[in-house]
């Protein structure tokens, strides 16, 4: 599993930019550039509580399933990159959210 860091602050699962969903899904099923892709598993953080440095219940590592086929490290739709980030400090929805690793084939 891709060690994960997330830059989308505004994500529930965003924790001191860690994820605690422990699996997410990036979508982009034609991508040929990072902004083509989009972590599908992105969810609006709806209060306006912000996100604590806390980071003691959050792995680092997550199982990602991946759309995006021309990506070099999709491998059967898992991604297989030793580490990975989530783009998206100001996104409200999924789209405006990237996969910052993302490397066409």
């Amino acid at each position: 599993m891709p060690l994960l860091s997330c830059t989308a602050r505004s994500c529930l699962y965003n924790k001191g930019e860690l994820c605690t969903k422990g699996d997410i899904q990036i979508d982009g099923n034609t991508a040929k550039v990072a902004d083509e892709t989009c972590c599908k598993s992105f969810v609006e953080r709806k209060d306006s509580a912000t996100n604590s440095a806390d980071t003691r219940n959050v792995c680092p590592t997550s199982k990602v399933d991946c759309k995006a086929h021309s990506c070099i490290y999709n491998r059967e739709e898992q991604c297989d990159a030793a580490k990975i980030t989530v783009t998206g400090a100001q996104a409200c929805r999924c789209e405006e959210t990237c996969c910052g690793s993302f490397c066409c084939r």
